[in-house]
């Protein structure tokens, strides 16, 4: 087999005489040439535009994927921050609702509403049509926070009015407990008025300041206010004597007792039981005499007691 080579650094062709095993050594020399090359280049193209991309836009894409998934992270964590925010805001407010509950319950009582009128243990009746939304409405997340600041701030407000309510209804049910008012005995019969009289002992004109009562020896006498006893003992013409301070300028005297039951600072309470009827000091019998003071002056008690009525 003879291989003529061509070439400018041969001044003549140059011709090689191969045989044999020499020839066939050759042509698999020149075959493994000829299929790495072949290789190599396909390698190569593959690498470069195999994947429709080069390395540039490879390395381009990979920076952008890194930047969506850390936005993708800030955008978890800052969700997740609202959600935390959110649950705050809604035990806030439902603490808030707990203490109106049970303010309300309180009001109702304090204003004597009949039952059933204001539950608070039960959702408020409420009615009308239905009206449906448009489609595709929806509540985004800042109105949603802006409307709980005012439904906050509504409870807050509410809370307030509602607070000072309860001060108004808490004063006058204290007026109402501390004012003079009713029998100051359960039993027995107005036996002498206040104001001008004859005078049992000396049949003389006389000025009676208080009214009596007269009823059975040991009859409890009640107090017909709230206050503190300022004095509880013996006095003369009275006999065993119970003054109770109300405060607001108000004062009673339960007099000709057979047994005081309370003592000197003993805060007292409406209808509560504080003496026995007697006829101790000067009394003709078992009677309460029976005295309101304003101011330090003594004045008509019937006026105290007919309130009741």
């Amino acid at each position: 087999m003879n291989v003529v080579i061509f070439g400018k650094g041969f001044g003549k062709p140059l011709q090689i005489n191969l045989s044999g095993r020499s020839a066939a050594a050759f042509i698999v020399l020149i075959a493994g040439f000829l299929a790495s090359a072949m290789f190599g280049a396909g390698y190569w193209y593959s690498a470069q535009t195999g994947s429709g991309l080069s390395k540039s836009e490879v390395a381009t894409l990979s920076g952008e994927l890194v930047v969506q998934k850390d936005e993708i992270a800030e955008t978890r964590q800052q969700t997740e921050d609202t959600l935390d925010a959110l649950a705050i805001n809604i035990g806030q407010m439902n603490a808030r609702v707990i203490r109106l509950d049970a303010l309300g319950r309180r009001l109702t009582e304090m204003a004597d509403l009949e039952d059933g009128e204001f539950d608070f243990n039960a959702d408020p009746a409420i009615g009308g049509p239905e009206e449906a939304y448009a489609a595709g409405s929806t509540i985004a997340v800042p109105e949603f926070l802006t409307a709980m600041t005012a439904l906050g701030n509504q409870l807050d407000n509410r809370e307030a009015q509602l607070g000072v309510l309860e001060g108004v209804l808490s004063n006058q049910n204290l007026s109402a407990r501390v004012y003079p008012e009713g029998r100051p005995v359960q039993s027995g019969w107005m036996s002498s008025y206040f104001g001008r009289r004859t005078d049992p002992f000396t049949g003389k004109p006389a000025n009676h300041q208080g009214v009596d009562f007269a009823g059975k020896l040991g009859a409890e006498i009640i107090a017909v206010a709230d206050g503190v006893v300022t004095w509880s003992s013996d006095r003369y013409g009275f006999g065993n004597l119970v003054e109770i301070n109300h405060g607001n300028g108000y004062a009673t005297r339960y007099a000709h007792n057979s047994e005081n039951l309370v003592a000197v600072g003993d805060e007292v309470r409406k209808g509560q039981t504080v003496a026995l009827m007697g006829k101790t000091g000067r009394a003709t019998g078992p009677n309460l005499h029976f005295e309101v003071l304003r101011n330090g002056q003594r004045v008509n008690p019937v006026s105290f007691i007919r309130q009741s009525d």
